[in-house]
């Protein structure tokens, strides 16, 4: 008889092989299942019971955020629904349990723009005293990324992985890859962008060559996220900003913004690639914060004179 970590790794050929899924997702299954395997006593399927899922899904709870543990329950699910459509198993113990459980609503954190123009700025003085050909090339890149990043929402995975030919400069678009390797392509509308895009691609046009990455490092190899992250964190306190900022809070500024500026939210949905306009309409909650402004600058009650 298969053990159960016989039958995962049957399972995972059949996700990389059949379902094509993508490598983020195939590791993430993989840490999930390794996990459900060590804290099992037998390696036997038909020892998993509904109670012991229950008790497993409640260790989880002790030890992970809820979006972590729903994640790692769906990873479980999938497994037990291809042992039940393979008829390896008779009944699926999971059709014995219900798991709910509400999800913390958790608002994105946004740079106010006053600080992303801070940083920015610091980022261009950098590249205008740049004394060396490194420190012309490497604040050239750094301007490339941070406006890339704020001009179009995407996540840093994708700008990490963009290729040389998904960038056209001449119709200002650029063609992304992102989650389950769904493409969409999103315009860039600010000139002073475009001409910064330029400026780098000519620049670093012989190490883009050899790693074939729109973005890559001075010795030619694909420009890491860990970089990206190092140099927000150089910028961050060479200006003296007390905020802690991630790749990803551009994004979450760009999307907010729009919102702010009345943007159709099935717009942003598609720029940000959401597979669903219920992750889109996490923004409405920040955009609350606009709410505040307009009643206390636009209601005509402050012109009272009581």
């Amino acid at each position: 008889m298969n053990t159960l970590q016989q039958l995962t790794n049957e399972y995972l050929k059949y996700c990389r092989n059949q379902k094509r899924l993508d490598e983020k997702t195939l590791k993430a299954y993989r840490i999930d299942l390794a996990q459900f395997h060590a804290a099992l006593s037998s390696t036997d399927i038909i020892e998993v019971t509904p109670a012991v899922l229950e008790n497993y899904i409640a260790d989880l709870h002790q030890k992970y955020k809820p979006k972590t543990v729903k994640r790692k329950i769906a990873s479980l699910k999938a497994l037990f629904h291809y042992f039940e459509y393979r008829e390896i198993i008779g009944k699926n113990p999971f059709n014995k349990i219900q798991v709910r459980f509400r999800e913390p609503v958790t608002l994105p954190k946004t740079i106010p723009l006053h600080t992303v123009e801070i940083f920015l700025s610091a980022i261009y003085r950098q590249h205008k005293e740049a004394r060396t050909d490194y420190q012309q090339k490497s604040t050239l890149r750094d301007k490339a990324v941070i406006e890339l990043l704020f001009a179009t929402g995407m996540r840093i995975s994708e700008l990490c992985s963009l290729k040389v030919n998904s960038v056209n400069l001449y119709d200002k678009s650029i063609l992304i890859y992102g989650k389950g390797s769904k493409e969409r392509k999103i315009q860039i509308g600010n000139e002073d962008v475009i001409h910064v895009l330029k400026e780098y691609k000519d620049a670093f046009a012989e190490q883009m060559k050899c790693c074939n990455h729109f973005f890559a490092s001075l010795s030619g190899r694909p420009l890491s996220d860990q970089s990206i992250r190092r140099m927000i964190n150089k910028y961050t306190s060479l200006t003296a900003i007390e905020l802690h900022i991630t790749p990803h809070m551009f994004r979450h500024t760009f999307a907010t913004s729009l919102l702010e500026a009345d943007v159709d939210i099935r717009y942003i949905q598609e720029m940000l690639g959401h597979s669903s306009i219920n992750i889109t309409e996490i923004y409405t909650h920040v955009a609350m914060s606009k709410q505040r402004d307009i009643l206390v600058t636009k209601h005509p009650r402050k012109d009272f004179s009581i």
